[in-house]
């Protein structure tokens, strides 16, 4: 058996995978996001630890007691500074976060040859911004950091005690060279960052180290297991979804969604409005138009109505479409797609006193949808089109809320059946380190079943209508 491990903005995920591409058992721990300054986003790495041997140690001991092998998926851009221990020096700063725009100006200044091999716009959460930030406004800690790693490479150093990071992860860092495929020791010297703050880069399904003595007993697996480099968690899912060609769309719903699809030719995009990494595979890259805002700002809706995700799901059939003319905008944090804005804030507006909370919520519910539609139109226009998406993450489970996806995208769903995702793909990247695979084609499709969960209906049209209205709302 397989362990897949994904280390989400606000859980982690732990599942046990057959040889054969059938997951067996799911469990997950959660831990919080903290934001101590207004804008700021940042989770303990201790919290991921923690949460992490409550979740694998919960699994079934059979189950593991079977593990041959180990791979991670994690969230991306965000920042560890460790020290050569592994010690962390101060909270993970998370892709949520937005404290760094000031340093987007020194990207902003690099020459166009350095811009071109960077491939994507500078956007604040993403680990360069962030560690000019920390370089700037906490030096001391700067310096004491002897590792800059993305979240999963610092939980594989706690596994193993090794440090690697690899090509999925790096791509997202802005600190990446498209070109070289490498980091840039270029945009490096000019930003004036530290080189050897950044580790040796293998390859997403290369071994990096075996599972020490001391962590295999808090998780209770046996040590020494091969542990895979694995991929950021947009990458994982596209591999354990199977999508590791071009031609289909992958919608992720969790704290923050995207929209991806695999290419084979480099073709950043001209507007820089969407973004291009590397997959798990050399010579292919995935496009995505992603949006921060989405579980992240149903989440915030459902706190302040003191709701449950069932009652805020359910509202979408307690109003109607449009929700009586409320507009919701959610901008929790600042947003990267459609549109760059790292100071517009949530609000509703249209609000009239006839309106109830069920049209609040299912206005909350339809400006995620809205943000979607707006992010797919991006992913379009830089020549990505299908007629149905695949469906990733827990925000993409409850039915009503599928359908009203459906008829504000336009598009049929497609659901996996059973339990797939970022974690899957994680396992499948330890199999191919454990050599139970032959390459990534031999386990595209292992195990995986797909149905339509949802379809435009009868309200899809008058949707087109109300997502006009919709961008109106952004317009200043």
């Amino acid at each position: 058996m397989l362990l897949g491990i994904d280390l989400g903005t606000s859980s982690v995920k732990a599942a046990v995978m057959d040889e054969d591409g059938t997951v067996k058992q799911v469990a997950s721990a959660a831990y919080p996001v903290e934001s101590t300054v207004p804008g700021w986003a940042e989770t303990d790495p201790d919290a991921w630890w923690l949460a992490t041997r409550k979740a694998v140690s919960s699994l079934d001991r059979m189950h593991r007691r079977r593990i041959a092998a180990i791979g991670l998926a994690g969230q991306m851009h965000g920042l560890v500074l460790a020290r050569e221990d592994g010690h962390a020096v101060r909270r993970a700063i998370l892709w949520a976060d937005s404290r760094s725009r000031h340093e987007l100006d020194r990207y902003r200044r690099l020459s166009p040859h350095l811009r071109r091999v960077l491939a994507n716009a500078p956007a604040t959460g993403m680990a360069g911004p962030t560690l000019l930030w920390i370089k700037h406004h906490e030096s001391s800690r700067y310096k004491d950091a002897r590792w800059a790693l993305q979240p999963k490479d610092w939980l594989r150093l706690k596994l193993t005690s090794e440090v690697y990071s690899e090509p999925t992860d790096a791509s997202a860092t802005l600190l990446y060279d498209f070109v070289q495929d490498a980091w840039s020791l270029d945009v490096l010297k000019e930003l004036d960052i530290r080189s050897s703050l950044l580790p040796e880069i293998v390859a997403s399904h290369q071994m990096a180290g075996l599972l020490r003595d001391g962590a295999a007993q808090e998780l209770g697996l046996d040590d020494g297991l091969p542990v895979a480099a694995g991929a950021a968690d947009t990458a994982a899912s596209l591999v354990g979804h199977g999508l590791l060609k071009p031609g289909k769309v992958l919608l992720t719903i969790g704290t923050g969604a995207q929209l991806t699809s695999v290419r084979t030719q480099f073709r950043p995009d001209p507007t820089m409005r969407t973004d291009l990494y590397r997959t798990v595979e050399k010579g292919k890259w995935y496009s995505m138009a992603a949006i921060l805002n989405a579980g992240l700002a149903l989440d915030w809706v459902r706190r302040l109505f003191q709701v449950d995700w069932d009652a805020l799901y359910r509202s979408a059939l307690q109003a109607p479409p449009g929700a009586g003319g409320v507009v919701f905008l959610p901008l929790v944090v600042g947003e990267r797609t459609p549109r760059s804005d790292s100071k517009a804030k949530a609000c509703w507006s249209g609000i009239g006193l006839h309106h109830g909370r069920e049209h609040l919520l299912r206005a909350a519910l339809e400006g995620v949808a809205f943000a979607l539609r707006g992010a797919m139109e991006r992913l379009e226009a830089v020549g990505v089109s299908a007629s149905e998406l695949h469906l990733a993450g827990g925000g993409t489970v409850d039915q009503p809320w599928r359908q009203l996806l459906a008829d504000v995208l336009g598009k049929r769903l497609m659901a996996v059946i059973g339990p797939g995702g970022a974690a899957r793909g994680a396992a499948l990247l330890a199999g191919l380190a454990a050599g139970l695979y032959k390459s990534p084609k031999d386990m595209a499709t292992l195990g995986l079943r797909y149905e339509q969960v949802a379809e435009p209906g009868p309200a899809a049209n008058e949707y087109s209508s109300l997502y006009q209205r919709h961008e109106s709302a952004h317009r200043p």
